[in-house]
């Protein structure tokens, strides 16, 4: 069965390992039942955190539209107004109606340079430096990054308890894990914590050497090696990781709405006053 699933590449090397040691000791209806759970989880894991993020997004790509649109279709019209009254413009107001201009008459240079970039920066992220550069930034970053750790350690430790548990060796499902991680810099100290492991390093003693894996996932470890209960340690890791991922996820979503406002806020205010300015000193002079 095993081997008829490594034809078809919808099942991942996770899948094909955990069929194969349910096979190879009799329990497959166990593992199977196992790895159904875990899909599960992990599925409904993934939709909490990309459900917490669409907010912020839809609402971001709706101020860059609004933006887009006063700039070429309403700036326009008021500048030919500002024309017609003869009005004096203050420099704000000659900023904005810059800014305008350049969008209207020389479209294809904006387009030209946002698509130029775009395909610059996913050349770049695909390099091996690139990639690791973003990789590490993104975990940096204030409440997004810890997110992205929470979320990356909870499918780390719930995948290996899945493995563990099923009768694959530390080493073996190491492997599995390494390749399964989409972090590069959880990736690489993974890979380097692997071959400490194949020295006959501990585990816990491996990846201490890491600042990517807290203290909290050392310890337990630990404990789990020292009682033979490896994969049950992991598995109550996994279940608080989880729990620290949503309110990660809660965090950055009470971030993320009044940095919106902020962000909008300003830069309304901005227009409005470019847009107001010149109709003041116009309502003056009378």
């Amino acid at each position: 069965f095993a081997s008829s699933l490594e034809k078809n590449k919808e099942f991942s090397k996770v899948y094909i390992q955990l069929v194969r040691a349910g096979e190879a000791g009799g329990v497959l209806d166990e593992v199977l039942n196992r790895l159904a759970e875990n899909m599960e989880k992990q599925k409904e894991f993934r939709a909490k955190t990309k459900g917490a993020m669409i907010y912020p997004i839809i609402v971001t790509i709706a101020m860059v539209v609004v933006g887009f649109i006063m700039m070429i279709f309403v700036i326009p019209k008021l500048t030919e107004m500002y024309k017609d009254f003869g009005a004096q413009l203050p420099l704000p107001t000659l900023v904005l109606i810059g800014i305008s201009d350049f969008m209207v008459n020389f479209w294809y240079i904006v387009l030209g340079g946002m698509a130029a970039a775009f395909a610059v920066f996913s050349r770049w992220k695909k390099t091996p430096v690139g990639h690791l550069q973003w990789d590490s930034f993104v975990l940096k970053v204030p409440i997004f990054g810890i997110l992205r750790q929470k979320t990356i350690l909870t499918e780390f430790t719930r995948t290996l308890s899945l493995l563990l548990g099923s009768g694959i060796s530390l080493l073996q499902a190491l492997e599995i894990v390494t390749d399964g991680v989409e972090n590069l810099v959880y990736q690489n100290a993974l890979k380097e914590a692997t071959k400490q492991v194949e020295k006959g390093v501990s585990l816990s003693q491996s990846i201490s050497r890491y600042e990517s894996f807290p203290p909290i996932l050392q310890q337990m470890i630990s404990v789990g090696e020292e009682t033979g209960k490896l994969d049950d340690v992991l598995f109550k890791l996994s279940k608080y990781f989880e729990q620290e991922a949503e309110q990660a996820v809660k965090n950055l979503t009470a971030a993320m709405e009044p940095l919106i406002m902020v962000v909008l806020g300003v830069g309304v205010g901005a227009m409005v006053i470019a847009v107001i300015m010149p109709i003041y000193n116009l309502t003056s002079q009378f």
